[in-house]
């Protein structure tokens, strides 16, 4: 099943500082500056891993964000735990196959993973079935049916909105720490002429490391 497409960062990124900050008011592609405006929904990104739950061929597989990505073994067999007794009705659900998209997140899965909690698991944040990707409704359906976690909506707004609060810092859906950023969708989804998915991304540690290197 496909990897997970890239997420493009709603600035663009300073080379001169090795890309480590971002060159604030300067979107990252024209589709972004054209519907900064428009209504986008804000879920909360987790600090994990991407995990992709591949159903296809009667089985059920498990990858990283690409191919060769090695996942650690402990969120292996967790996720074994989780998904294998569940290979039957996963089957039924997707026929045809599907992938679920994912953050293997929790206790040594990047720094600061503890916070989120204190052992591993998934947390679901898209779904795909065939070219079609799922909508927010069905994803939430998918996580109820599966006793899946998913990724919380923190808020709509415009992008400058977005970016206020990523800037200023909130709290997590999973206690008390400051969120890693947020992942943003138009209301509606949307394509790109390369039939490409708009959806961008920013982080609370893009605004920290550009004061730092303006400091």
């Amino acid at each position: 099943m496909k990897e997970y497409h890239k997420i493009d960062t709603v600035f663009k990124r300073d080379m001169n500082t090795k890309f480590k900050t971002l060159l604030m008011g300067e979107y990252s592609n024209d589709t972004f500056r054209y519907l900064a405006k428009n209504e986008w929904v804000f879920t909360e990104k987790v600090d994990g891993t991407n995990i992709r739950v591949i159903i296809a061929n009667g089985s059920i597989t498990f990858g990283g964000k690409t191919d060769n990505a090695q996942i650690p073994a402990s969120l292996v067999k967790r996720l074994e735990d989780r998904f294998h007794p569940q290979k039957d009705a996963l089957l039924d659900a997707f026929p045809d196959g599907g992938c679920l998209y994912g953050e293997g997140y929790g206790a040594r899965i990047q720094k600061g993973g503890g916070n989120y909690r204190a052992d591993q698991d998934f947390v679901l944040f898209d779904a795909r079935v065939g070219e079609w990707w799922l909508e927010r409704d069905a994803i939430e359906n998918v996580a109820a049916k599966f006793g899946l976690n998913v990724v919380p909506i923190i808020g709509r707004g415009t992008l400058h909105e977005m970016i206020i609060k990523a800037a200023s810092g909130f709290y997590s859906a999973w206690g008390d720490f400051v969120a890693e950023g947020i992942v943003a969708r138009p209301a509606v989804e949307l394509k790109t002429r390369n039939n490409s998915r708009i959806i961008t991304k920013i982080k609370h540690s893009d605004f920290r490391s550009s004061a730092e290197n303006a400091a």
